[in-house]
């Protein structure tokens, strides 16, 4: 875990923030996709986690480089 930290602490601003979103909103949404899954059908509830768990880490992703943007323009700016 220490690594994955230090890995992530060393990526740009924007970057860090686009990972950080993208496992903040896959994570629940891959368990969300494999609750509906096992509700619904139990053999392709595998499937399920991906239906739901990646579009839901992509928009983490998306978030998170929108984010870590406004964050670094304002240190940037703020700096000058």
């Amino acid at each position: 875990m220490e690594r994955f930290r230090r890995a992530v602490g060393e990526l740009p601003i924007p970057l860090r923030h686009a990972v950080i979103g993208a496992v903040v909103l896959g994570v629940p949404g891959a368990i969300v996709g494999l609750v509906i899954g096992l509700w619904t059908y139990v053999p392709t509830a595998w499937a399920a986690i991906f239906e739901v768990g990646l579009p839901a880490a992509f928009l983490g992703a998306l978030l998170g480089l929108v984010i870590g943007s406004l964050v670094y323009v304002y240190h940037h700016v703020r700096d000058n």
